[in-house]
C-alpha cells in the first residue's frame, strides 16, 4: 500500500461505516448495495489496470476506466441497464463524498459526472380491464340473435383462453373438445399448438353456438365466419375489432371501469392479470399464454400489480439478515481479502 491507496481505502471505510449508516441513516440493505458497488469497482480496476488490489487509488477512477467497468457489468456479468445505472450512481456518490472532503479529488468527481446514464427501454404499458368491466362487456351482445351469440362467444373465448385475436379466428370446429375435461386447441406463433382448458360457461356457449351455426360441420370449418355472396369465409381481424370496439363503447356508458378503445388484445392481458393476481405462478401464466420464453411474460406482467410487488418485496426484505460491521486489527500489507475486511468491502 502507499499513501494514495490508503487515502482511497480509508475514505471507503469512513463512507460505508460512518457516513452512510450514521450520518445519512441509510438502512443496512442500502449500505450493502453501496459496498457491493465499490467492491466490484475496486476488483475490476485492479484486474483491468494490472494494479495490485492494495494499491488501487483515486487515480485509477478515470472516466475511461469507469466506463469500462460499466461495460463489463453489462456484457460480462449480464447486468440490466437499470443495474448498470445504479452502479454508476453509487460510484458517483462515493467520489463526490470523497471530493467534498479532499479538494484534490474534485477533478475525479467532475470527470465522472459526464458519463451518461443509459436510457431504459421499457415495454409499452399493458392495458387491461377489471372483472367488473368484463361482466359489463359480455352483457352487451344480444345472445338471442345469431350475430350476438357469435360475438359473445368470440369475446368469451378471447378472455377464457387468453389467446390472440388471430389465434381464435384460426380455431376450427374440430379444435373444440367439449365433453369430459373440455379444452380447445390453440395454434400460436410458429405453428406451435397448446391445449387450453375451457370453463363451463364457455363450454355451454360453444355448444349453443355449434347447434345454431354448425349443424352440418366438417373438421376444417372455421369456428367463426361471415357469409359473402352465400359463401362462408373466415372472419377477419378487422371485423372482430370493429364489434369489440362497439360493445366496449356501449359498456363504458354503463360502467366507467370499461377502458376506452377496447380491443381484442385487452382480453388476453386482462385474463393473464386476473390469473396472476389470484395466485397462478408466473411460469404457468407464461405457458398458458404460449410465450416461448418466461422473460417475455416477466417483461409485461411481473410489474402489473403494485400490491403483489409490494408484498413480494416486504417478504424478501424480512429474510435478509442485518449487516454488522466490525473492524479488524491485523497485519494485512497487500492481502486483498484482509484489505476488503478492514475497509468494509467484504
Amino acid at each position: 500500500m502507499n499513501d494514495k491507496s490508503r487515502k482511497y481505502f480509508g475514505l471507503i471505510r469512513d463512507y460505508l461505516t460512518i457516513y452512510l449508516p450514521e450520518q445519512k441513516a441509510y438502512s443496512s440493505n442500502t449500505v450493502k448495495a453501496y459496498k457491493e458497488t465499490l467492491s466490484l469497482l475496486t476488483s475490476f480496476i485492479s484486474e483491468f489496470t494490472g494494479t495490485e488490489y492494495g494499491k488501487v487509488s483515486f487515480e485509477h477512477l478515470s472516466r475511461k476506466n469507469v466506463e469500462e467497468f460499466l461495460s463489463w457489468l453489462e456484457n460480462a456479468r449480464k447486468c440490466s441497464v437499470s443495474t448498470r445505472n445504479q452502479r454508476l450512481s453509487g460510484v458517483r456518490a462515493f467520489v463526490k463524498y470523497a471530493a467534498e472532503r479532499n479538494i484534490e479529488l474534485w477533478a475525479y468527481h467532475q470527470d465522472l459526472k459526464v458519463i451518461p446514464v443509459k436510457k431504459i427501454v421499457k415495454p409499452d404499458e399493458i392495458k387491461y380491464f377489471s372483472e367488473s368491466a368484463l361482466k359489463t362487456i359480455l352483457q352487451m351482445p344480444d345472445a338471442l340473435t345469431p350475430r350476438g351469440l357469435r360475438d359473445l362467444l368470440f369475446m368469451t373465448l378471447l378472455y377464457d383462453t387468453g389467446a390472440r385475436n388471430q389465434e381464435i379466428l384460426d380455431v376450427t370446429v374440430s379444435d373444440l373438445h367439449l365433453e369430459e375435461n373440455p379444452y380447445v386447441i390453440i395454434t400460436g406463433k410458429g405453428g406451435k399448438t397448446r391445449l387450453v382448458p375451457l370453463m363451463q360457461r364457455t363450454v355451454a356457449l360453444c355448444k349453443r353456438y355449434l347447434e345454431k351455426t354448425h349443424r352440418d360441420w366438417v373438421a376444417s370449418d372455421s369456428l367463426f365466419f361471415t357469409v359473402r355472396k352465400g359463401i362462408k369465409v373466415p372472419m377477419s381481424p378487422d371485423n372482430t375489432e370493429k364489434f369489440i370496439r362497439k360493445y366496449g363503447d356501449r359498456a363504458r356508458q354503463i360502467n366507467p371501469d370499461v377502458p376506452s378503445g377496447l380491443h381484442a388484445h385487452m382480453f388476453r392481458h386482462s385474463r393473464a392479470i386476473h390469473l396472476y393476481r389470484n395466485g397462478m405462478p408466473l411460469e404457468l401464466v407464461s405457458e398458458w399464454l404460449g410465450h416461448a420464453h418466461l422473460e417475455t411474460t416477466l417483461l409485461y406482467y411481473a410489474n402489473a400489480n403494485i400490491t403483489m410487488k409490494r408484498n413480494a418485496i416486504d417478504k424478501a426484505t424480512s429474510q435478509i439478515s442485518v449487516l454488522r460491521n466490525q473492524e479488524i486489527v491485523i497485519d494485512w500489507e497487500n492481502d486483498e481479502m484482509l484489505i476488503r475486511r478492514l475497509y468494509g468491502l467484504a
